[in-house]
């Protein structure tokens, strides 16, 4: 269920003015929108309200903290042992805290991180004396309550109450972290509260307001750039919370959270911002936070988990109809979630800044998991069996075992436990096993294969090169200049990629990477500091600016081109390489922030069933520095057995590492039982390195652990001299292939067919496939097609093994990878052909000489669109 934000903001626009209108007003809005997820305030509703806020308090313990009943159960052990653990040593750390701490060691006054510690601890404290099960001393304690009660009055008032003092550091723990810890504790603690300290609601309540710094009036500004995405959602989540607490004044807020975070429901339209916010879920399954950020698997599975939380705090309260939600939220997991997800690991591709964390791709699954489990409860038929099997199957194919102690909630735990037992639900993906995916609006492209998926991470003047951040991810630089992943089915994903990949592998070499010969310099490095200071610019610059933003901690692309079309389970994408915003406005920026200029490269990737072809052209540098190409950067760990085996051009056999003219190359590791192959279509001399490589995790992040990792790392590369001219370059990734099938491809079925900057095609005669991405402006000719302008453009004739087109039918998709263009004009040359079937947005016409297709565009955000056509 997508639901447009043009039509949830009216419906919200009509909620925010309820006091001045009937709930039969309000109703007729909702339903006329398609959603009616808020139920108005009005007399009809009053007498419930008491009761109604009684369940959320109900509903939010039991989310946190469990039930007796679930509690009991023995799936729930690890996890309440694990609460326990927490709050016995934090209460040791209470008792062993010196003059002036509330916990020993945790320094506060000066750092917003550690005040945010402090108000978990409590937080930690206070959930385990409301979780059935736990001992006495603990479970139903008033002394140990009161504790964190007093906890949070000397809290409030020696490092937050006095709000002169108060937001230094990160906005977020003001505004978001601390509010939340604040607001479940005094939720968990309601009765105490009330019996001991009733101060402190209203207190704390005017305080969390105060410091809503970026919202307007105490509330949040659904205009201000703070307040979007999944920070919105958390915002909103805090403030039901606290409505719940104030009683019957508080319901205003309930209501008025909750039409906030139901924003965060709406698809994005780009064509038709709401208040400017570019952050959510797009029609395609992008993610975007920050502006400009793939996020899905960070801030997207934080958006998620939040929101299935909302809706099980609120149901049955009167307050709203979740299961109105249901169905666009599985759209998430369905369309947004699962393509990312390859055996239980989350793709790196989606993480921002989170890919230098030590958490691995399987802890991101494990989250998504307990959402989906939880959002299975609320859905009924169909969905709610899609969604079981889905937590089933990632369970099945996971390398790492999901640890159901992480999940937040003791019910969640029982939940998994009653899914996994249930003869009734077979596990099944929600992806099926051949899938291509264009995530065009936030230029990413997923390729799944039972055997392997590839992830491939594009920029452009929409998306951003890489995020960093607060000493997060150092050196990013060249992660969105058409990296890529290639997982490979069966192996521990986290020895082959996971922050250890970004740690002992270069940032110039990242796998499909080209990149200038230079030594760039961290932000840390460059200005002493997490971040660019210079606040009297024009533009500035402080922690949290805009300008920061834009040319220091996610910087956009200056290219137009990144996009491709989807044909089936078959896909296209390309892209024009570029230097950033900060290299494009260096003349307006001060003169000691340091800019980076890019080498230069044109890009296509043509993904098969089998192959995944790459072609490079323009591939050096305007300035003259020497340029590497990776074609892969493999890690693996140090005891590994690794073999490197391949034949050169001439047909003899060579083994490496070393520096040759290859026709082909394949990469085993015999103790994982993974292979990678590579066939040199049109290369220059390749270079193999197999390196082990030891590093700290400190490099990628200051936080992380100083402790050294080390990898055996293969590094796949083409080399271009200072000065050299502009090269080309034409290879194939071949997952899992044995030699054969690599001595194979001397004799087809690839076939490239145009490599420039203007296009760049080939021909896979297997499938029938001809693939094209068209760069420019112009006409430009290859295999049969005529292309005007730039697209990307898959066409594939009948009667080949996959069994997609059988006969004389031909297929064809078509997209506008610049997202500018009205129509697209592709001819078919050959017989003439007519429309069988399509999308209404294709028209055909049999013209002298073949079949013209024009495709209405305008407005498509790099959608495919397709046609089927026969004699």
């Amino acid at each position: 269920m997508e639901i447009s934000r043009r039509r949830l903001l009216s419906a919200v626009s009509a909620l925010s003015v309820t006091s001045a209108t009937s709930a039969t007003s309000v109703t007729s809005v909702l339903s006329a929108a398609g959603l009616m997820a808020v139920v108005p305030a009005g007399p009809a509703s009053a007498a419930a309200g008491a009761e109604g806020r009684e369940r959320l308090v109900a509903n939010t313990v039991a989310v946190f903290a469990g039930t007796a009943e679930s509690n009991a159960r023995p799936e729930t052990a690890a996890k309440l042992a694990a609460m326990e653990r927490a709050a016995r040593a934090n209460l040791k750390a209470m008792d062993d805290a010196r003059e002036g701490e509330l916990f020993a060691g945790l320094v506060l006054g000066t750092d917003e991180a550690n005040l945010n510690t402090a108000y978990r601890r409590l937080y930690e404290i206070a959930l385990a004396t409301r979780a059935p099960g736990l001992p006495a001393d603990l479970y139903g304690s008033t002394t140990v309550q009161r504790r964190v009660l007093d906890g949070l009055a000397r809290l409030h008032e020696r490092y937050y109450g006095d709000q002169s003092k108060g937001y230094y550091g990160n906005w977020f723990h003001w505004e978001i972290g601390i509010s939340q810890h604040i607001s479940k504790t005094l939720v968990l603690l309601a009765e105490a509260v009330s019996a001991h300290r009733p101060d402190l609601v209203p207190t704390y309540v005017a305080s969390m307001d105060a410091y809503l710094r970026n919202g307007t009036d105490g509330d949040v500004d659904l205009d201000s750039r703070f307040h979007t995405g999944a920070n919105l959602a958390d915002i909103t989540t805090n403030r039901i919370l606290q409505g719940a607490l104030l009683g019957g004044p508080g319901e205003a807020r309930i209501r008025k959270a909750l039409t906030d975070q139901l924003t965060v429901f709406a698809t994005i339209d780009p064509y038709r911002l709401q208040h400017g916010v570019t952050d959510g879920h797009y029609a395609d399954g992008s993610f975007l936070q920050h502006s400009s950020v793939a996020y899905t698997g960070s801030y997207g599975k934080g958006l998620l988990t939040r929101v299935v939380q909302t809706l099980k705090i609120v149901d049955g309260t009167g307050f709203a109809h979740g299961e109105e939600l249901v169905p666009t939220v599985y759209g998430w997991v369905r369309n947004g979630f699962a393509p990312l997800i390859f055996e239980g690991w989350m793709m790196e591709i989606v993480k921002g800044r989170a890919v230098s964390r030590p958490d691995s791709g399987y802890t991101d699954v494990a989250t998504v998991v307990e959402a989906v489990v939880d959002l299975s409860s609320l859905a009924s038929g169909a969905t709610a069996t899609a969604l079981k099997s889905y937590v089933k199957h990632v369970r099945t194919t996971s390398r790492a075992p999901l640890d159901p102690a992480r999940f937040v909630s003791p019910v969640s735990v029982v939940r998994y436990a009653d899914i996994l037992d249930d003869p009734a639900v077979p596990p099944a993906d929600l992806n099926p096993a051949a899938r291509s995916v264009a995530f065009n609006a936030m230029d990413r492209t997923v390729h799944r294969r039972p055997g392997y998926a590839f992830a491939l991470a594009r920029s452009s003047d929409r998306i951003s090169k890489y995020e960093y951040m607060n000493g997060e991810n150092l050196m990013p630089w060249f992660q969105g200049d058409g990296a890529y992943h290639l997982y490979l089915s069966g192996q521990d994903q986290s020895r082959a990629y996971g922050v250890d990949y970004y740690t002992t592998v270069s940032p110039y070499g990242l796998a499909g990477v080209t990149a200038p010969v230079e030594q760039r310099r961290t932000v840390p490095e460059l200005y002493g500091k997490p971040y660019y200071d210079n606040p009297g610019h024009p533009l500035g610059f402080t922690s949290s600016s805009e300008s920061q933003n834009k040319y220091v901690y996610f910087p956009r692309g200056t290219n137009r081109f990144s996009g491709g079309a989807v044909l089936g389970a078959y896909g296209a994408a390309g892209m024009v390489q570029s230097s950033d915003v900060a290299y494009r406005d260096r003349a307006l920026l001060p003169d000691d922030f340091v800019v980076y200029r890019a080498a230069t490269a044109t890009k296509s990737w043509f993904l098969f069933d089998d192959e995944i072809v790459v072609l490079a052209a323009d591939v050096g540098d305007t300035a003259g520095r020497a340029v590497t190409t990776t074609v892969d950067a493999r890690t693996a760990a140090p005891d590994d057995r690794i073999s490197l085996t391949g034949a050169l051009r001439d047909g003899r056999p060579w083994t490496g590492p070393g520096t040759a003219d290859l026709h082909w190359l394949r990469y085993a590791n015999t103790t994982e039982g993974t292979a990678v192959g590579y066939v040199f279509l049109d290369t220059p001399k390749v270079r193999v390195t197999l390196d082990e490589v030891t590093r700290s995790r400190r490099v990628v992040r200051t936080a992380n652990s100083d402790a050294p990792v080390t990898r055996s790392v293969l590094g796949v590369t083409v080399d271009g001299a200072a000065g050299a001219k502009p090269a080309r370059l034409a290879y194939a990734l071949v997952p899992g292939a044995g030699e054969a099938r690599l001595r194979a491809h001397r004799h087809g079925p690839l076939k490239v067919l145009a490599n420039s900057r203007r296009l760049q095609a080939v021909e896979h005669t297997g499938l029938g496939l001809t693939a094209a991405n068209a760069f420019t402006e112009g006409r430009h000719e290859a295999g049969g097609l005529r292309v005007h302008g730039p697209a990307s453009v898959l066409v594939q004739r009948g009667g080949h093994r996959d069994g997609t087109a059988r006969g004389g039918t031909v297929r064809v998709a078509v997209s506008d990878p610049t997202m500018d263009r009205d129509t697209v004009t592709v001819l078919l040359r050959g017989r003439s052909l007519r429309r069988a079937a399509g999308d209404p947005q294709v028209r055909v016409d049999r013209v002298p000489g073949g079949t013209r297709i024009e495709v209405d565009t305008h407005h498509a955000y790099g959608r495919s669109f397709t046609v089927t056509l026969t004699d």
